[in-house]
């Protein structure tokens, strides 16, 4: 199985995270430089996170889910992953 990135994501589901990440966040009142703070990740990456430009690690996503007090599989369902 090919590698996932943004160039092979024909589903687009890489911008589907993104998409829902961004919108938890917002719902939880972060700021997008604050919500990487606190998730451990550089604002610029979470950006490209949020815009569907980069493909998670695990461990980010564990971060992100965390600093939104959810669960992993939190952040997939609300993907609709």
């Amino acid at each position: 199985m090919p590698r996932q990135s943004i160039k092979t994501d024909k589903d687009g589901n890489l911008k589907k995270l993104g998409d829902a990440i961004r919108a938890a966040r917002k719902a939880r009142g972060f700021s997008q430089e604050a919500f990487a703070d606190a998730a451990g990740i550089d604002r610029s990456h979470m950006g490209k996170i949020e815009r569907g430009e980069r493909n998670l690690s695990v461990l980010n996503i564990i971060r992100i889910a965390s600093a939104l007090d959810d669960r992993a599989s939190d952040v997939f369902r609300a993907a609709g992953l």
